[in-house]
């Protein structure tokens, strides 16, 4: 039977609602949506450029928390309130990932939580061969 383990760690932003930053299930880690908060002031940072850094820098802390890195990412989902953002994360990206890259899709949205201009989620695989 499989378990479900909370993955916390205070170098995320705490969850702003009901859920958790992450759960992990045997080898799979579900990422919760992160915004471009700043996990020391739960604030967003200005712009997008720096909204994008500041997303990766929660998703790695959530990874590194679960034992794990963005190099075990395999799926990952990105909302931008404008897709002419788009080709600018794509460029941050290959800074925190690398190859092979996970599947991804990207989705334009109306609006995000506290008027953030980008929000990721996605699922890490451990124990990859």
């Amino acid at each position: 039977m499989s378990t479900k383990t909370v993955i916390q760690t205070p170098d995320a932003p705490a969850a702003i609602g009901t859920y958790s930053q992450a759960i992990r299930v045997d080898d799979t880690v579900y990422l919760s949506g992160q915004i471009g908060l700043d996990p020391s002031t739960m604030q967003l940072v200005e712009g997008i450029e720096k909204q994008i850094h500041r997303v990766f820098q929660n998703l790695r802390a959530v990874a590194d928390a679960a034992g794990s890195s963005l190099d075990d990412v395999v799926k990952l989902n990105v909302y931008l309130t404008d897709l002419g953002n788009f080709t600018m994360v794509n460029e941050i990206m290959a800074t925190y990932l690398r190859e092979p890259y996970p599947a991804r899709a990207a989705v334009g949205v109306a609006s995000l939580p506290r008027g953030a201009l980008v929000e990721m989620d996605g699922m890490l695989c451990l124990h990859q061969d």
